[in-house]
């Protein structure tokens, strides 16, 4: 006889505890693969971009496009995923999410010229894109009593996936024999990998995942979770009719955080190198800096969540975080050699806004449904509110001569980036602000 396990989600189909528990495993290591998938098109790139511009015969200026295609493609492709979900499941769309991922990126190295390579690239990041939207939606209904460490894990995932890809690309890419083809495209083997447990999660179309989370805190009867099962999944449909959430002001604000925090993680990913190297700092010191900005967000990603959600508000941490860009900000343009590895961890700690986001996106909806619209509303919004950012940094740094003005940019969007994370971040809901 099985051991009665307590689970987040329960399953009308897979009857036993045991299943469900083993369901709920599945999920984890799911949500991990997935995360760790999210970034690695971006910051492999990066790594070889030098490679792939003279492979393709690239411009400058189509190079610097597409560092601003990613925001583009999540905010444009991230709009389905609600919509999708509904009709599919999560768990189908994450799953073609992964397929997408990997379909991608095997192919754009291989594409032959700069189109085929920018086609492969959007089908990468469109399933990025969906599934960036489904996944505070999967742990809110996963797992309700737990969206902080569940979020922390998924966060931190997320960052050793960007840091990995940073740092591993090109010594890879020497020991696959100098090809920034194979160097690309090795990172289609992560993303396939990641699509194999969310197809039992797939088949199984009674789960949660797919019709509603309920609670497992109170022992029920099958008869009695299918009841509660079509009750829930009847509310959020109703719900995903009804909620207006362009209505709720706690939304926008969420919108514009998100926005102006990926701003900031854009421009540090794609100039902070640079103005190391500008102010003396060696070419490989400089990357090692950057690798340490990215890494501060693994063991960060996954202590921020937890403490946010054992607040009633997240403005404190949201200062804390907002304090550390600025001064790592001031550090750059007043001793950026001297105080080098000072400013790399700041600023680290201050990209950490991102899994605070997210964390945000699952406190400030009470139903699936609505953490479904609200993430797909933030993201959508605040990657469209990104892209100019990285673009105008490099405006500014061609037509100034120097780092000056682009730093007080930076430093700039950091203050509107701390009062639109205060609101997002008091005890309220955009189901309450939209009914209202």
């Amino acid at each position: 006889m099985s051991r009665p396990i307590r689970s987040s989600a329960q399953d009308a189909d897979l009857r036993t505890p045991a299943t469900r528990a083993w369901l709920t495993r599945l999920v984890i290591v799911g949500i991990v693969l997935t995360a760790l998938n999210l970034r690695p098109a971006i910051t492999s790139l990066g790594a070889l971009l030098e490679e792939v511009r003279d492979g393709l015969g690239m411009s400058g200026s189509f190079a610097g496009l597409l560092t601003s295609v990613p925001p583009l493609c999540f905010a444009v492709f991230g709009v389905m995923a609600p919509r999708l979900a509904r009709r599919f499941g999560p768990a189908a769309v994450v799953c073609a999410g992964m397929v997408a991922i990997a379909s991608g990126l095997a192919i754009r190295p291989f594409a032959g010229n700069t189109a085929g390579f920018l086609a492969a690239s959007a089908l990468a990041l469109m399933g990025i894109a969906v599934s960036n939207v489904l996944m505070p939606v999967i742990v809110k209904r996963w797992f309700p009593d737990r969206v902080g460490s569940m979020t922390g894990l998924y966060s931190m995932a997320l960052a050793l996936g960007t840091a990995a890809a940073a740092a591993v690309t090109v010594p890879m890419t020497r020991v696959l024999g100098g090809s920034w083809q194979s160097g690309l495209a090795v990172w289609a083997g992560l993303a396939a990998v990641a699509v194999l447990p969310w197809i039992p999660l797939v088949r199984a179309r009674g789960t949660a995942l797919s019709a509603g989370a309920a609670s497992a805190s109170v022992p029920r009867t099958a008869s009695a979770s299918v009841a509660r099962q079509e009750g829930s999944a009847s509310a959020a449909r109703q719900e995903s009719v009804t909620l207006r959430i362009t209505r709720s002001r706690t939304a926008w604000a969420l919108a514009v955080f998100f926005g102006l925090q990926a701003t900031a993680a854009y421009i540090t990913m794609g100039w902070m190198a640079q103005i190391f190297r500008d102010a003396g700092v060696p070419a490989g010191t400089a990357g090692l800096l950057l690798a340490v900005t990215m890494v501060m967000g693994v063991p960060l990603a996954f202590v921020i969540p937890r403490l946010a959600t054992r607040l009633p508000q997240q403005g404190p941490i949201v200062v804390a975080l907002g304090v550390c860009g600025l001064i790592g900000y001031a550090g750059l343009y007043l001793a950026p050699a001297g105080g080098a590895w000072a400013w790399a961890l700041l600023l680290g700690v201050s990209n950490c806004a991102f899994p605070l986001a997210l964390t945000m996106v699952g406190m400030r909806a009470r139903t699936g449904a609505g953490v479904a619209q609200l993430s797909a509303f933030a993201q959508s919004t605040g990657y469209l509110i990104s892209i100019p950012g990285p673009l105008l940094v490099g405006v500014l740094y061609q037509h100034s001569g120097g780092w000056g003005l682009p730093i007080a940019l930076m430093a700039g969007l950091m203050l509107p980036q701390i009062v639109m994370g205060v609101l997002a971040g008091r005890d309220r809901t955009v189901e309450d602000e939209a009914a209202r």
